[in-house]
């Protein structure tokens, strides 16, 4: 199993796109341009020929769950359009248990399950009935406002006899589907819209399950796409919490059914799953998505939720006798780089035959990764080849996982104009652009194996793209593939040490620090990522309260705390024995400690400081890297950390600054530690006990600090909660258009792309789940019913992300450090 990165782009685009198709009639070609929003204009193209490859009723059978009718019916019609606007016809039937069971709850009845099946009695079965006819008449109309034909059709196409009747009474099992409504649908035009309700020979109307509806469907239908559309958007790993990404059943179904977390409901789903695919084609796949999802799902090849297919077992081949007839050089005269040239191909295979080298590759060879072992250490990623099929169906992923899992460090190649070069940018920890072509690696930690890449690298670029492989090349260049994926996230790149500059620096050089003010929980948050920080040693730790006694808890050296004064800071500074200067002191008292170091005209000394002494100095850099100029932050020696509650705001509040309209509310909540050390009633846990204390109930300095990089002014209401460490945000944005909440959700998944220190959920986060991490979480993404307003909950620990790791990240980029070294991620 893998997680797979999905092309992150605006929903909103969609919407405005079906509603121009109600304005203006557009044609297939105007929908394929504007789809191409999410993700390339190539990519819808080659999913559209690969649709409409089938008969129309083979395109996809989509399940939708009842809440989603009640809770994301316009984005649901909106997404369907889509699909018939391009000529597709997607046969959607769907379930109603939430509306059935409110319906029941306000009648006084109880719902009943026997083995988690609704047992229907002749008065349940009529509230069954009207429910399904009212739901399904109600996504209809949705979809006729969409301009789009519909047919309802609420029965005629399952055939049942009773499950058991002395137990369920009216629950059928489904012996006979009929095509003939659906068919008829399709031939007038209209999108098939049905439900789970079946009958007896004999005309009983009896109440199916809509999952085993869909499968029973399906497996007659034998579509290429089989969609569940639930709220998660996929269904989630059971020990990290993770979304799975793909499932691969012919690799994976015997060991993940003996996994632990692998039992009652999901356990059921994947083994009904892999039941219903064993009878369908290889072609055949489940998605398990969330409605917002359903044009990535099917038109980008990174896709969105959870994939499930039956697959290939993965094969891995040492030498090139274990490859079967010709089937290693017909694989390779797929790769651009060889043009299908035969000699070339052949030189290749040859070459193979003198080196060490590891291929993965599926059993049809619809994917070949071949790896050869290399003198430092640092596997190579030689060759990578996949066909249309390999990547449709996702065996890219399915053989890189296999590649990523055998090798714990890699580095590879690309050129910057490569289409595949988006999606190894997903897949990089760094990467290095040189004269129009990309080094990437993963798992290389060391700065000096880094730089040695990144010289070899250099040396060999700039020669014309090679029509044949050299074996003489150190890093052959891999060239354009077919089928993108992704689009680029920001990762961590480095400065040549050559000298041509790119992204953030890379150095293996050690830098001496000190820290002005360590009595702080800041203070002691900061050494203990400094003691961690590879290239970082603390020179000094400056506390007037701990003065003379040992840093606990600091290895690298024998350090005591000492209490500098400014002439002492001024000395130092002119000896040269610091090269970053840390401030953790309360505001208004770092001053005289920064003239002493600005007083050194040949100081070289940078400066962060953790107060709010500098936030609104236009002469220092706001040390915000997500939200701000990096290469400013790095070129900088004077740098203000922002505030906690400022940062969590800020990332929280940020993507939606374009649609407010009004003024946004923040309502803060922080762990006591942000009270600091000094005792007072705000850090006096007696005082917290069973207490939420309100403070600085306007003009907050994080209100003006907000405002002003933000750029638009905010109402910021700070408290105190009995928690220690956390901060959690809640934000409340009017707004001048109408979103909903899976436009907001992928605006925010755009702006944060590759941000290592951002996550972005529909679940609203929580502070015990952030303490202790050094990130931000976003979530919640709440839209009212009525009003234009949005609202999003936002996390930090306002010891770390608030404060020192934060540090950590403006330390690193204006030393020349990559920006997160020393950052446990």
């Amino acid at each position: 199993m893998i997680v797979r990165r999905a092309c992150l782009k605006t929903s909103h685009v969609l919407r405005a796109v079906s509603s121009s198709f109600r304005r203006h009639n557009s044609t297939r070609s105007t929908v394929v341009q504007l789809l191409s929003n999410i993700g390339s204009k190539r990519e819808v193209e080659q999913y559209l020929r690969y649709f409409t490859s089938v008969d129309s009723q083979q395109f996809a059978v989509i399940k939708v769950g009842g809440a989603i009718i009640t809770q994301n019916l316009e984005e649901l019609a909106s997404s369907l359009a889509f699909l018939n606007h391009v000529g597709l016809f997607p046969i959607v039937l769907h379930g109603t248990g939430p509306q059935i069971n409110e319906i029941l709850e306000a009648e006084g009845v109880e719902p009943d399950y026997i083995d988690g099946i609704r047992i229907t009695d002749p008065k349940t079965m009529s509230v069954v009935r009207r429910c399904f006819l009212e739901q399904n008449l109600k996504l209809v109309d949705a979809l006729e406002k969409q301009g789009v034909r519909a047919r309802p059709i609420t029965g005629g196409v399952f055939t049942a006899e009773y499950l058991d009747k002395d137990k369920y009474q009216l629950v059928g099992k489904i012996n006979k589907v009929d095509k003939a409504p659906i068919e008829a649908s399709i031939r007038a035009g209209a999108l098939p819209i049905l439900t789970s309700l079946a009958e007896t020979e004999d005309g009983q109307i009896l109440n199916v399950n809509a999952d085993v509806a869909a499968g029973e469907l399906a497996r007659v239908i034998q579509p290429l796409k089989i969609v569940y559309l639930n709220e998660k958007g996929g269904l989630m790993h059971g020990e990290t919490g993770e979304k799975i990404s793909v499932i691969n059943l012919d690799e994976e179904y015997e060991g993940l059914m003996k996994q632990p977390w692998v039992k009652y409901g999901t356990k059921l789903k994947i083994k009904e799953i892999h039941d219903l695919l064993m009878q369908l084609p290889r072609s055949s796949s489940v998605a398990i998505i969330s409605t917002g999802d359903l044009q990535k799902e099917l038109f980008t090849d990174s896709g969105a939720g959870t994939m499930i297919r039956r697959g290939y077992k993965l094969l891995t081949r040492n030498s090139v006798a274990e490859f079967p007839g010709d089937s290693l050089a017909s694989t390779l005269a797929k790769h651009p780089v060889f043009k299908n040239d035969g000699e070339a191909v052949k030189a290749y295979v040859r070459k193979l035959e003198t080196i060490k080298f590891t291929a993965y590759a599926d059993e049809p060879f619809e994917v070949l990764a071949i790896v050869e072992a290399c003198e430092d250490g640092i596997p190579l990623l030689d060759k990578f080849v996949a066909s249309r099929d390999g990547w449709q169906n996702n065996v890219t992923e399915n053989v890189w996982s296999v590649v990523q899992a055998a090798n714990p460090s890699l580095k590879w190649t690309a050129f910057e104009d490569d289409e595949r070069s988006s999606w190894f940018f997903d897949r990089a920890d760094g990467s290095f652009v040189h004269d129009g072509q990309i080094l990437f690696w993963y798992g290389v930690d060391s700065p000096d194996k880094i730089a040695e890449m990144i010289r070899e690298f250099s040396a060999s670029t700039g020669a014309e793209q090679p029509t044949k492989s050299s074996s003489s090349r150190r890093f052959p260049v891999q060239q354009k593939r077919l089928y993108s994926t992704a689009r680029p996230s920001l990762l961590s790149s480095v400065r040549s040490p050559l000298g041509a500059q790119r992204g953030y620096a890379t150095t293996s050089k050690t830098s001496k620090v000190a820290l002005i003010g360590a009595r702080g929980y800041t203070g002691k948050a900061l050494i203990d990522l400094i003691n961690g920080h590879p290239n970082l040693e603390l020179a000094y730790v400056s506390s007037r309260e701990l003065n003379g006694k040992d840093v606990a808890d600091y290895t690298k050296s024998s350090l005591k705390y000492s209490n500098l004064q400014a002439e002492d800071v001024k000395r130092i500074e002119e000896e040269g024995e610091v090269d970053a200067w840390v401030m953790a002191l309360p505001n208004g008292v770092c001053k005289p400690f920064v003239a002493a170091i600005e007083a050194v005209e040949s100081g070289k000394g940078v400066i962060v400081d953790l107060s709010a002494d500098y936030r609104f100095d236009n002469t220092w850099a706001y040390g915000l890297p997500e939200l701000g100029d990096r290469e400013q932050i790095a070129r900088s020696k004077r740098v203000a950390n922002p505030g906690c509650y400022a940062t969590g705001s800020q990332i929280g509040l940020a993507p939606l600054v374009p649609f407010v309209d009004g003024q946004p509310t923040i309502f803060g909540v922080s762990g006591y530690s942000g009270a600091g050390t000094k005792p007072s009633p705000k850090n006096d846990i007696n005082v917290l006990s069973d207490n939420l204390i309100p403070y600085a109930l306007t003009d907050h300095i994080h209100e003006r600090e907000i405002s002003t990089h933000l750029g638009t002014p905010v109402s910021f209401i700070p408290h105190v909660a009995q928690w220690f460490q956390g901060i959690t945000l809640t934000i409340s944005v009017p707004l001048s258009q109408r979103l909903t909440a899976r436009d907001i959700k992928t605006l925010y998944e755009e702006k944060y792309a590759g941000e290592r220190l951002i996550s972005v959920s529909s679940e609203i986060p929580l502070v015990k789940e952030i303490s202790g991490k050094h990130g931000v979480a976003v979530g919640g993404f709440g839209v009212h019913s009525a009003q234009p307003r949005a609202v999003v909950v936002a996390t930090i620990d306002n010891l770390l992300k608030g404060a020192a790791t934060q540090c950590l990240q403006n330390i690193n980029l204006t030393l020349g450090y990559d920006e997160f070294t020393g950052i446990p991620l």
